[in-house]
């Protein structure tokens, strides 16, 4: 499922617009985003958590001239699944 997709399904299922659900799933998005920049960890109870880590800086190699090269530390986001959606999957 890609995010047209997920408008569609949205707007079947409540019976607006794909324009309002185009809104509201791109606040969505936008909210998240946001959140993860100020470093807040994002709960959906049930679902799962959003929440960023910080990677160490490491020394990785060129893969074509197995040059070594300097990672620097940077934040990446990661997301735990909840119990029911793990039941859910599995």
């Amino acid at each position: 499922m890609n995010k047209q997709d997920l408008i569609a399904k949205i707007a079947q299922d409540t019976g607006i617009s794909k324009v309002n659900a185009a809104a509201a799933v791109e606040s969505f998005f936008e909210s998240i985003t946001r959140s993860l920049k100020k470093g807040q960890a994002i709960t959906f109870v049930g679902f799962g958590t959003f929440k960023t880590a910080q990677r160490k800086a490491r020394t990785a190699r060129n893969p074509q001239t197995g040059a070594p090269i300097k990672v620097p530390k940077r934040r990446v986001v990661r997301f735990t699944p909840g119990k029911a959606l793990k039941g859910a999957v599995n």
